[in-house]
């Protein structure tokens, strides 16, 4: 682990994931797969995808990071998060527990909330879960 978030789950691996994934939700993480930094032409990085945006991706936030702010162009960092189950909110307050893979796209501070475990998303929905049943997902309750 560096500086406050942890390293890709497999350094090998990193760059090789689509680049195409979700955008955020689902509030529980297994693993970080990669840090992107993604690249816009329109903002001063180099053209080297006919105008389109692109990426660079690392294994660790502080490669990311010092990618980041040493390239004109570059976003903050993204992490490409893999969630082996996740959480959904159809309407405000109503959650549904799925168990499908998938692979999203956060900001790197979501990762201070724990990694998700076997009880985590049953104890979000249990009947007598606590009042702010966020705080499950944060580890203080």
């Amino acid at each position: 682990m560096t500086a406050m978030y942890p390293d890709a789950l497999d350094a090998e691996k990193v760059g090789s994931y689509p680049a195409r994934a979700g955008a955020g939700g689902g509030l529980v993480w297994d693993a970080v797969l990669e840090y992107r930094v993604w690249m816009h032409p329109e903002h001063g990085a180099p053209d080297i995808s006919e105008g389109g945006d692109y990426y660079h991706a690392f294994a660790t936030y502080d490669e990311a990071a010092s990618f980041a702010q040493a390239n004109p162009g570059a976003e903050e960092p993204l992490a490409l998060v893999l969630q082996l189950e996740h959480l959904n909110e159809p309407s405000p307050g109503v959650y549904e527990h799925v168990t499908a893979p998938r692979q999203v796209e956060w900001p790197p501070k979501f990762l201070v909330r724990p990694k998700r475990t076997p009880t985590t998303i049953p104890n979000f929905l249990a009947a007598d879960a606590p009042p702010n049943r966020l705080d499950i997902l944060r580890g203080i309750a």
